[in-house]
C-alpha cells in the first residue's frame, strides 16, 4: 500500500513536468542559446527586471491579507504574516506538484493557526471561482479590443473552431453528460449507505460553510480593493518586463494585455509553473507582433525562469520564516 502511494506520488510529480519539458523542447527546438546569453550580458536590462518582481511579491501580499477576509467570517482570524507565508510556501509547492499549494497552504494554517482545514479549504475554492472569473473578464475585454488578434492566433495554432461548435450542438454531448450526472448522483446514494458518509458530510459541510463565506466578509470594498490589486500586481510583473529588451520595450499596453492573457489561460495546463503552454502562447503571440521567433524565445525562458526563481525564494523565506514567527504561539485546535 506504502508503495502504491509512492508510486502515485511520483506520477504526479513525474508527468507534468515531462509534459512541460516535452513541450519545452519542442518549442525551442533549434533555438540558439549562444544568442540569449549575448542578449544577457549586453541588451538586457535588469533594473526593470528587478522592479517587475516587486509587482509579483505585493500580488502574494494582497492575496494573503485578502485570504484573512474570506477566513474571518468563519471565526477564524489567523496572523496576516502566516496566511502571507502560507501563500509563498503554496506557490513554491505547485511548482513541485501542480495544483497541491491549495492544499498546502491549509494544512500550514492548520498547523500554526489551528485555522479548519476544510472551512479554509472552501475560502480557497471560492478564492479560484474568483480567479476565474477575473481571469473572464480580462479575457473577454480584451477580445473585443483585440480581436482580430486572437483570431489570427487560433488561426496561427491551428485550432479548429468547428469541432468545438459540433461538439456542443451534438446530441451525444449531451447524453455523455446526463450519464456523468446519473454516475455521480448513484455514487452519491451508495457512499450514503455507509457510516463514513457522516463523516464525511461533516467535512463537506464545513468546505461549504468556507465557500460561503464570501457572503458575510465585513469589509467587502477592501476585499475587492484586494482582488484588483492582485489581477493588477499580476499583469505589471508581466508588463514591465517589456522594458528589459530593446526588442520588446516599444511594443504597448494593448500588446502586453493580450500577452498575459493567453499566458494566463496557457497556465491552465498542470505543468510546472505552466513551463511549456506558457512560453508557447506568448511566443506565438509576440511574434504577431512583430518580434522575431528567436527574441520572443529569448523573453519567455528569461522573463519564465526569474519569475520562477522568485516563487522559489519566497516558498524558502515562508519555510524559514513560519517556524521561526510562531514560536511562542499555541494554536487552538478543533474537534
Amino acid at each position: 500500500m506504502n508503495q502504491k502511494k509512492l508510486l502515485n506520488k511520483l506520477w504526479q510529480f513525474v508527468l507534468p513536468l515531462l509534459l512541460g519539458a516535452a513541450i519545452l523542447v519542442w518549442t525551442y527546438k533549434g533555438f540558439d542559446f549562444k544568442r540569449m546569453l549575448s542578449v544577457m550580458e549586453e541588451g538586457f536590462n535588469y533594473w526593470w527586471m528587478l522592479f517587475s518582481l516587486v509587482f509579483g511579491v505585493f500580488g502574494h501580499l494582497f492575496r494573503g491579507w485578502r485570504w484573512n477576509l474570506s477566513l474571518a467570517p468563519l471565526g477564524e482570524y489567523p496572523k496576516a504574516r502566516n496566511s502571507v507565508y502560507a501563500i509563498f510556501v503554496s506557490y513554491a509547492a505547485n511548482l513541485v506538484i501542480p495544483r497541491v499549494g491549495e492544499v498546502s497552504r491549509c494544512g500550514i494554517l492548520a498547523k500554526y493557526e489551528g485555522v479548519s482545514f476544510s472551512k479554509s479549504l472552501g475560502t480557497v475554492i471560492t478564492e479560484r471561482i474568483i480567479d476565474s472569473v477575473c481571469v473572464l473578464i480580462i479575457t473577454f475585454t480584451t477580445l473585443l479590443l483585440q480581436s482580430g488578434v486572437f483570431a489570427k492566433f487560433i488561426k496561427e495554432t491551428g485550432t479548429d473552431t468547428a469541432f468545438f461548435v459540433h461538439l456542443f450542438a451534438s446530441t451525444n454531448f449531451y447524453i455523455t453528460i446526463a450519464c456523468i450526472l446519473a454516475l455521480i448522483i448513484f455514487a452519491y446514494l451508495l457512499i450514503r449507505r455507509f457510516s463514513i458518509f457522516t463523516k464525511v458530510k461533516g467535512i463537506i459541510s464545513e468546505i461549504w460553510q468556507g465557500c460561503l463565506s464570501i457572503r458575510h466578509v465585513s469589509n467587502l470594498p477592501l476585499f475587492i480593493l484586494y482582488t484588483v490589486g492582485i489581477w493588477i500586481c499580476y499583469f505589471l510583473q508581466f508588463y514591465v518586463t517589456f522594458y528589459s529588451f530593446d526588442f520588446s520595450a516599444d511594443l504597448g499596453l494593448m500588446p502586453g494585455l493580450v500577452m498575459f492573457v493567453v499566458g494566463s489561460i496557457a497556465v491552465i495546463v498542470p505543468t510546472p509553473n505552466g513551463a511549456g503552454p506558457w512560453h508557447f502562447a506568448v511566443i506565438t503571440m509576440m511574434m504577431m507582433y512583430g518580434v522575431s521567433k528567436d527574441d520572443a524565445g529569448i523573453f519567455a525562458l528569461l522573463v519564465h525562469g526569474i519569475q520562477t526563481f522568485l516563487l522559489i525564494l519566497l516558498g524558502i523565506y515562508g519555510l524559514v520564516a513560519l517556524p521561526l514567527a510562531n514560536k511562542q504561539y499555541k494554536p487552538k485546535t478543533h474537534n
